[in-house]
């Protein structure tokens, strides 16, 4: 997760939304994103989406099974689309987003069971930290 939010922070250093995330597997790190869909003009081009494809790309594979998704910030509908089609096993996320978090924060497409691929779900992980710094910048925008 410490690599997460550093991540997040050059995020903010760019004026992004500051969310950061890393595809560990085996141990090693895979993947890693951060939040550019202004620098990209990409509405996907979330920390998430970054982090997943960069480790499909560098193991060759769309497929990350067995792998973790450390994300700064609750994945929202398109991540935990992207989460479930990469079968990754575990999503380990640091701070709710009560606006459009699908992992619980506004709602959670996990808890029906309907798809064909579901994941563990760590919340809280560094979460006063991954929270601070949203807050942070979202106040500066004010």
């Amino acid at each position: 997760m410490h690599r997460a939010i550093e991540l997040a922070h050059e995020a903010q250093k760019q004026s992004e939304v500051p969310v950061g995330a890393v595809v560990v597997a085996d141990e090693q790190t895979i993947g890693e994103g951060q939040n550019q869909p202004i620098a990209l003009d990409d509405p996907t081009a979330h920390a998430e989406i970054k982090a997943i494809r960069a480790a499909a790309q560098n193991i060759s594979n769309y497929r990350l099974t067995g792998a973790t998704l450390y994300v700064t910030l609750e994945p929202c509908a398109m991540c935990v689309g992207a989460i479930i089609h990469a079968r990754i096993a575990r999503v380990v996320f640091g701070t709710a987003d009560p606006k459009s978090g699908a992992l619980g924060g506004a709602f959670d497409l996990m808890k029906g069971g309907e798809f064909n691929h579901h994941f563990e779900i760590i919340s809280g992980v560094c979460s006063a930290e991954c929270a601070n710094l949203l807050q942070e910048f979202f106040s500066k925008l004010r």
